[in-house]
C-alpha cells in the first residue's frame, strides 16, 4: 500500500543518478523551487502588500505553516501509540503539504478569489483550494502534463475539500455585481480536474471513496460542504489555523490594528468558558501581548502556539474506513479548538473586517474584475504570447469554458503588485 501512495501520474520519472532522496523529498524540492512559491512572496496574506515592512505574506505564513506542521509531527511521534506514529507523514512531507497549501490563492486574498469566482461562474468557479490543487496537478512546469507531478499521498493530504464544484450559474449580464458578498465560492475542485481527483482517490475501496466524499448541505447556502479529509490534511489544515490565529495576531498588535481594549472585549468572555489553568495562562499571555517590551510578546506568541502544539491529538474520525490515511484526523480537544477559534475570530473581526482593510479589499477586488474584463474581451490583444497559444488551443479543444479557464489561470497567478501594474498600463493616464 505505501508504494501505492509514492506513486507519480506520470509513472515515474526515475531518480537521477545518484539521488538518494525520498519521493517526499523529492517533492518538497518540486514546491520550494516553483514559480507558484515564489510569487507567494508578493500575495496578500491579510494586509495588503507594501503597506507595512513588518507584517506576514503568503509566503512567510507559509514558512511558518510549515515550522508549526513539523512541530506537530514531533509531538504526535512522541506521545502516540507505535502503530498511529507509523501512519504520520515524515517531516518532508509535512513540509511540503505547508508549503504549497496557498499557492493557488490569487492576488488581493479572499477578496480576490471571490472576485475571480464571480467572473468564472459561467466556466465552473473559482476557489484558492482548488486553484492549488490544479497548479501541482497540472500547470507548473516539472511535467508537460501533470504539473509538479507529485505523489499521490502529498495530492491527497492538499485535498481539503475532495469533491467537486456543483453545477454554477452564470452571473447576472450586469456590468458589475451590486455586492460581490453573495458570490462567495463553493470549497470544492474544479469539475475540470476530476480526473485528477479520480486518479488520487484510485487505491481507496467504493465503501471507502464514499465515506470519505461526504457532504453536508450548509444552511441558507446553495452549496455543500465536504465533511471529511485525510490524516495529512488535517494536520496541514491545523498547522494553518496556528499559523493564523497566533502568528497573523502579532501582525494586527504590532502595526497596531488590534489594541488591549478589544482584546479584552473579545476574549475575556472566551476565558470564562476554558478551564481555570488554561484561563489563567492566557490571562498571563494576554498580558505579556500588549507590554512594551518586545521580547515579551514573542514570548506570549511562542506560548500560544505551544498551547495547540502539545494539546494536539490523533482521534478516528471514519470508523468504518478501511484506510487508515482517511480514518485518522489530527484534532484538538474542545477547550484548545475553542481558544484557537476565538483567536482566529479576533484576527477576522479586528484586522480583516477593519473597514481600512475591507476599502482597500473593495479598490482590489475591482481592479480584478475590471482585469478580468479587459482580458476576457480582448484576449488575443492583451495576453503574453505563451498564455494566448494556451487559451488558443484551449478554445479549439474545449470549447469557451476552457479557454475562460486559462484565463483564470493567467489571472489566478498574478502577484499583487503584477495585477497593480497590469491595471495601471490599462486603465490609467
Amino acid at each position: 500500500m505505501t508504494a501505492i501512495w509514492q506513486q507519480r501520474r506520470s509513472g515515474g520519472p526515475q531518480p537521477r543518478p545518484g539521488d538518494l532522496r525520498t519521493a517526499w523529498q523529492r517533492d518538497r524540492a518540486r514546491v520550494l523551487h516553483s514559480a507558484a512559491f515564489r510569487r507567494l512572496q508578493s500575495k496578500t496574506q491579510i494586509m495588503n502588500v507594501g503597506e507595512n515592512d513588518f507584517y506576514r505574506t503568503r509566503l512567510t505564513h507559509s514558512l511558518e505553516a510549515a515550522q508549526i506542521g513539523a512541530s506537530l509531527i514531533n509531538q504526535l511521534q512522541q506521545v502516540s501509540a507505535p502503530e498511529l506514529a507509523a501512519m504520520l507523514p515524515d517531516l518532508n512531507l509535512m513540509e511540503t503539504l505547508c508549503l504549497a497549501h496557498d499557492i493557488g490563492h490569487p492576488p488581493f486574498g479572499h477578496g480576490g478569489e471571490t472576485a475571480l469566482n464571480y467572473k468564472m461562474l459561467g466556466a465552473g468557479g473559482f476557489e484558492g483550494n482548488g486553484q492549488t490543487f490544479r497548479i501541482v496537478g497540472k500547470l507548473e512546469a516539472y511535467h508537460p502534463q501533470h504539473g509538479m507531478d507529485l505523489t499521490r499521498r502529498t495530492l491527497l493530504g492538499l485535498l481539503k475539500y475532495p469533491v467537486l464544484m456543483p453545477p454554477l450559474s452564470a452571473p447576472p449580464a450586469t456590468s458589475q455585481p451590486i455586492s460581490l458578498s453573495q458570490f462567495k465560492p463553493a470549497k470544492a475542485l474544479f469539475a475540470c480536474d476530476a480526473d485528477l481527483l479520480d486518479w488520487v482517490l484510485d487505491p481507496l475501496s467504493n465503501q471507502d471513496r464514499e465515506l470519505f466524499q461526504q457532504v453536508q448541505q450548509l444552511p441558507q447556502s446553495p452549496w455543500q460542504r465536504s465533511l471529511h479529509k485525510s490524516l495529512d490534511a488535517s494536520l496541514m489544515e491545523l498547522a494553518d489555523d496556528i499559523a493564523y490565529g497566533v502568528h497573523d495576531l502579532e501582525d494586527a498588535v504590532v502595526t497596531g490594528t488590534l489594541n488591549e481594549s478589544q482584546w479584552h472585549g473579545h476574549l475575556d468572555q472566551i476565558l470564562v468558558q476554558l478551564p481555570n489553568e488554561l484561563a489563567a495562562l492566557m490571562q498571563q499571555l494576554g498580558q505579556q501581548l500588549f507590554a512594551n517590551e518586545h521580547h515579551l510578546r514573542k514570548n506570549a506568541i511562542g506560548a500560544m502556539v505551544n498551547i495547540f502544539v502539545t494539546a494536539i491529538r490523533l482521534e478516528q474520525v471514519l470508523e468504518a474506513a478501511e484506510q487508515p490515511l482517511i480514518a485518522y484526523n489530527a484534532t484538538l480537544p474542545e477547550a484548545e479548538r475553542l481558544l484557537l477559534n476565538s483567536l482566529k475570530s479576533v484576527v477576522f473581526e479586528h484586522v480583516i473586517n477593519d473597514p481600512a482593510i475591507q476599502q482597500l479589499r473593495y479598490r482590489s477586488q475591482n481592479m480584478l474584475l475590471d482585469l478580468f474584463t479587459a482580458l476576457h474581451t480582448e484576449p488575443e490583444r492583451l495576453l503574453p504570447r505563451n498564455t494566448r497559444s494556451r487559451w488558443l488551443q484551449a478554445g479549439s479543444q474545449g470549447g469557451p469554458t476552457a479557454a475562460d479557464r486559462i484565463l483564470c489561470d493567467y489571472v489566478a497567478g498574478m502577484t499583487d503588485d503584477y495585477a497593480e501594474r497590469m491595471y495601471r498600463n490599462l486603465f490609467m493616464v
